[in-house]
């Protein structure tokens, strides 16, 4: 237990480090704040996990699986019906042995987004994205949410987890634009912040988003809730 505890403290960082690069000093500190506030509150709320309301008859999408402990966590809370979605072919191949016996958690290598397409990621860890740098990319495809949920015969989603590297704007968009978000009682959503115009994208969906849901937490650029308002 130590060290999965040692090993979440460290991706967590290294979240935060990664956006402390993107801001000058003054959001730096700004961002450290949150991030150590979030820290000393979620001791006691745990937050990403804390959904009473959830139970085994619940939907749940998990968008950015990575290694799959916060699909793990959910369901060892909740016992709920996860989808889990992870594009890079690595990353899925081992979220399905991991849950290779676990009938309620179903892995799809591929993503969700606004439409059908294929992006090249710069793979680089949890950092892994298509705005990211370096030489090691990968090919992964992306899937049109509406198509899937149609196909699942998904009508409501009680919780969708995004946390996709800098695609959760455009998604969002999509989302609102269509008016799909009416069908999601709880949004955990991680923003990130080297997209272009990313506050100015983040603080429009927010203020969109406001009009039928309202936060249980919101520290900007590294997670917050919007649940729908009954």
């Amino acid at each position: 237990m130590k060290k999965i505890v040692q090993k979440g403290l460290r991706q967590l960082s290294a979240i935060a480090r990664k956006a402390a690069r993107q801001l000058d000093e003054p959001e730096k500190k700004a961002y450290a704040r949150r991030v150590a506030d979030w820290y000393a509150q979620d001791k006691n709320t745990r937050f990403r996990t804390n959904y009473p309301e959830l139970t085994p008859r619940s939907i749940v999408l998990d968008l950015g699986g990575y290694e799959g402990q916060w699909a793990s966590d959910i369901y060892a809370e909740h016992l709920c019906e996860i989808h889990v979605f992870e594009p890079l072919p690595d990353y899925a191949a081992a979220i399905e042995r991991r849950f290779r016996n676990n009938e309620a958690v179903k892995v799809y290598a591929y993503g969700l987004g606004a439409r059908d397409e294929q992006l090249e990621f710069a793979v680089a860890g949890d950092s892994t994205s298509v705005f990211g740098e370096g030489t090691n990319k990968v090919a992964v495809d992306i899937k049109n949410i509406d198509a899937f949920l149609a196909g699942q015969h998904i009508d409501v989603i009680d919780l969708l987890k995004i946390n996709i590297e800098g695609g959760e704007y455009e998604l969002l968009e999509h989302l609102l634009d269509q008016g799909l978000v009416r069908r999601i009682n709880n949004l955990q959503i991680q923003f990130h912040n080297f997209v272009p115009n990313a506050e100015v994208r983040m603080k429009n969906i927010q203020d969109r988003l406001a009009e039928t849901h309202a936060t249980t937490y919101l520290y900007p650029f590294f997670w917050e809730n919007w649940r729908l308002l009954k």
